[in-house]
């Protein structure tokens, strides 16, 4: 473990006028953009997009931030256009996210499609629903969810791509998958104790074995 370095030489930001002062204002297109309900182009968005993230806090401030991924057209189900809902899929039930709901509903929701370095976000407060009408259309390989997270939208707009420009995400000559970082099961076996030996946990994390308990 390294020792963390000296922080009295930090220049540490601790207001609002400090940040605009450094940052700047916001451009009145970047300032005014966000938007209360869903237009067609949002619609198409949501159809395309097969992955997002769901930021969450508790009351207390803990925070989450969890992917959620289905198909292209079955990730999000749109209700009307200020309420969406997306699908629970079997997971490792930890619900951390699901339990900050719980305590405060304030989410914040981030729509990628692969190759777009732009985004689509959606701001919004979230119930948990474990039965609905709805549920029927949110089936995927035969399986019909036990559990949705509903989103009544407050704000919704599309983000640039600078951060992807930045990274090369979708540059596959920047991908890298076997590079430094060891294989899952190599990192389950040494910072997630279960018991299992290395030859176990390869086999568990096969695709053709892991995908089975996808649904």
């Amino acid at each position: 473990m390294t020792t963390a370095p000296a922080r009295t030489d930090w220049t540490e930001i601790t207001t609002v006028d400090d940040l605009v002062d450094l940052l700047g204002e916001p451009h009145a297109r970047a300032r005014d953009k966000g938007r209360t309900a869903l237009l067609d182009v949002d619609r198409d968005w949501l159809a395309a997009a097969p992955f997002c993230v769901m930021a969450t806090a508790s009351a207390t401030g803990a925070c989450d931030a969890s992917p959620k991924g289905d198909p292209a057209g079955q990730l999000v189900h749109v209700i009307d256009d200020t309420t969406i809902a997306i699908a629970e899929r079997p997971g490792n039930k930890r619900a951390d996210g699901y339990k900050n709901i719980l305590q405060n509903p304030h989410v914040g929701l981030n729509f990628l499609i692969p190759g777009r370095g732009d985004t689509l976000r959606i701001n919004g407060r979230a119930r948990l629903v474990s039965e609905a009408p709805f549920f029927d259309e949110m089936v995927v390989k035969g399986h019909r969810p036990i559990l949705a997270v509903v989103v009544e939208i407050e704000e919704v707009f599309f983000h640039c791509a600078k951060a992807f420009l930045r990274s090369g995400l979708w540059k596959p000559e920047t991908w890298d998958p076997n590079g430094v970082v060891p294989r899952r099961a190599v990192i389950a076996r040494d910072v997630e104790p279960s018991g299992m030996s290395l030859e176990q946990l390869d086999d568990y994390y096969k695709p053709e074995n892991y995908e089975k308990g996808m649904y």
